[in-house]
């Protein structure tokens, strides 16, 4: 006999011969998840988990498993939770970051043009419920808040201050944008009465006046 086991048990190498690449380890890549609207699939989960779950309950893991692909895939894309959050909240105010472009120019109807903006975004079905979602995230949630913030300042407040030609225009553009961010929490929010049920052209032509007299009077 030559000594040398001939069965496949014998597992040990002769001399000379290279060792085996080293196993690698965890789950294989699916090339599929990276393949073309990867992003897009992982922006519109994000959307409906966070509308649904709220920025405390809604997890990087959850969003992935949502758009059927590897949690690391995400972070690739959007880096941490709050800037896939950023990124989310900036598709779904979308509709809301035009209003610069609306009030452009000012003039004397700068006020009843900022109310039929706003409302026109709120009265909406499509754009209500995430951006309702958006808010309930922010009230209870400091990240979320600090986000929201961060993007209303950044994509509306400061480009309509920019416009006003008033002292401390962006107080001004501030106090505006509070008055109409308190009717709506009454009126789609809470839902009180009869703000609620009021025809939308009514609360415009109450507020119109007092918008203006913050965007315009010095």
């Amino acid at each position: 006999m030559s000594g040398r086991g001939d069965g496949p048990e014998d597992a040990s190498p002769g001399p000379g011969t290279p060792p085996a690449p080293a196993r690698r380890r965890g789950r294989p890549a699916r090339a599929a998840e990276a393949g073309p609207g990867a992003r897009e699939r992982i922006l519109a989960a994000a959307r409906t988990e966070f509308a649904a779950r709220g920025y405390d309950k809604t997890s990087v893991r959850g969003i992935a498993k949502a758009a059927g692909v590897d949690a690391a895939l995400v972070h690739h894309y959007f880096g941490t939770k709050e800037q896939v959050f950023e990124a989310a909240i900036e598709l779904t105010f979308a509709p809301a970051l035009t209003m610069p472009d609306a009030l452009a120019g000012g003039g004397a109807d700068v006020g009843e043009r900022m109310a039929r903006f706003m409302f026109g975004v709120w009265e909406s079905p499509v754009t209500r419920q995430p951006l309702l979602a958006i808010m309930r995230s922010a009230l209870t949630n400091d990240t979320a808040a600090a986000v929201l913030r961060g993007l209303i300042e950044r994509r509306m407040l400061q480009r309509v201050a920019g416009e006003l030609r008033v002292p401390d225009p962006e107080f001004r553009v501030q106090l505006a944008a509070g008055h109409l961010i308190g009717i709506a929490m009454l009126r789609y929010v809470i839902k009180m009465d009869p703000v609620a049920s009021a025809d939308p052209e009514e609360i415009i032509a109450m507020v119109a006046p007092t918008l203006q007299r913050y965007l315009t009077q010095p």
